[in-house]
């Protein structure tokens, strides 16, 4: 999944409280009157050849018929306010994990119960849970990991240290700018990208596990101190690292010309870097200076089904398919995406690829995205926070302090106090 559905905002906008009640009278109404012997799946292209496959062994197995629709998830997403009132939506979705919560929230997603046969954890649990309600059942896991090259470097590094060695090497200084140097880079003026350094140093969203709003962690201590060792680093970089919109295809550029031997970035650069002919390895992340571990965001996809829906029983029945053991190994075997199913996620490391064994692995030590509504108010803020830190243009505490409060004031304007 690329940063930029990461970065959606975990809410559709809000739903007036007519719309609502349009949305729950017609998910009651159409339920019990649409045929329980059909339903309707809505997925990304994507997903065509599994969800095919999947649907057919299904109606053979419960005697549904699935009908399977394909076209851009994320602009389903969009549309299912009104096609909720309309009674068009589906009767399934898939919906990454940091839009599940917001939807739940405005009444667009109906609860649904976890199979003891999905074999969740706490994170993928946390991830479609918003106030004690579970809107959505985990499909797939991913995270940030470690990219690097196997050209240069005979082994991954261990630590911060180790990456702060090898920026001391002279056939990684940049040629047009005298001390600087690109063995390893980061785009951490992007907040996604940045939170593991903040997070493993103590910093944190929201409070009580990213539930509780009023409680921003952002300019803590903890975030402070890791503001300040990206400064460190900001510190050896060329200035193209501080281009918020260009920092990222300069890091690719650098990586695929092999003039930086480790980056970090998610699963969905891998295409990207084959494609490219490099000849990479990919690890966990480095452990930080403090010896903790880089606790970046632990993201992902969740089967959903829409408060519209004509036969919730039949996409109850349908989405524990979808996520028990046998239909989770499928999945990665189709699309090589990583199962939220624990029990299907030793399979896949069992299959010896680096980038699934180093998403596993790195995913025990993420943390789950906040999906409160709240956190659509973070992402700015905290981007203008990293810039002006690492920029000069304040100090880390300053920038660190601005952010929240303007966090604060937004959350205000936007949901008022609860």
């Amino acid at each position: 999944m690329k940063r930029t559905i990461l970065r959606s905002a975990a809410v559709l906008g809000t739903v007036g409280f007519a719309g609502f009640l349009l949305a729950a009278c017609s998910n009651s109404s159409s339920s019990s009157s649409g045929s329980s012997k059909e339903i309707n799946v809505y997925v990304d292209k994507g997903y065509k050849s599994y969800i095919e496959e999947a649907a057919k062994a299904f109606e053979k197995e419960n005697g549904i018929k699935v009908k399977v629709k394909t076209g851009d998830a994320l602009g389903g997403l969009d549309n299912l306010s009104l096609d909720n009132q309309s009674k068009k939506a589906p009767d399934v979705m898939m919906a990454p994990y940091d839009r599940v919560g917001g939807l739940g929230n405005d009444g667009q997603l109906a609860e649904v119960k976890l199979s003891k046969d999905s074999h969740t954890d706490k994170t993928t649990e946390a991830l479609v849970t918003n106030g004690g309600k579970v809107y959505g059942a985990p499909a797939v896991i991913e995270t940030l990991v470690l990219y690097y090259n196997k050209d240069l470097l005979s082994e991954a590094p261990k630590t911060f240290s180790d990456l702060e060695n090898l920026s001391k090497d002279s056939k990684y200084d940049f040629a047009s700018e005298p001390g600087k140097n690109t063995a390893f880079l980061a785009d951490w003026t992007n907040f996604y990208y940045a939170y593991g350094l903040l997070s493993g140093n103590g910093g944190y969203v929201f409070g009580k596990n990213g539930t509780d709003p009023k409680d921003i962690g952002l300019n803590n201590k903890g975030a402070i101190d890791g503001i300040e060792y990206a400064k460190t680093w900001y510190a050896k970089w060329p200035k193209g690292l501080q281009d918020t919109k260009g920092a990222a295809n300069f890091i690719q550029t650098q990586f695929q010309e092999g003039k930086t031997a480790a980056i970090i970035d998610g699963p969905w650069k891998a295409a990207s870097l084959k494609e490219a002919k490099v000849n990479y390895g990919v690890a966990t992340i480095p452990t930080l200076p403090n010896g903790k571990q880089y606790s970046a965001f632990g993201g992902g996809k969740a089967w959903v089904i829409p408060a519209g829906a004509k036969n919730l029983d039949g996409a109850q029945k349908f989405i524990d398919y979808l996520t028990n053991t046998d239909q989770q190994k499928a999945l990665f075997d189709k699309t090589n995406e990583v199962p939220a199913n624990t029990e299907a996620r030793k399979y896949a490391v069992g299959k010896n690829d680096e980038l699934t064994t180093a998403v596993v692995e790195q995913f025990k030590n993420a943390q789950p995205m906040p999906n409160i509504s709240e956190m659509s108010t973070v992402w700015d803020p905290a981007a203008t926070m990293l810039f002006d830190a690492v920029s000069g243009k304040k100090s880390a505490k300053a920038s660190a302090d601005d952010a929240v409060k303007l966090i604060k004031e937004t959350i205000e304007q936007k949901f008022g106090s609860k």
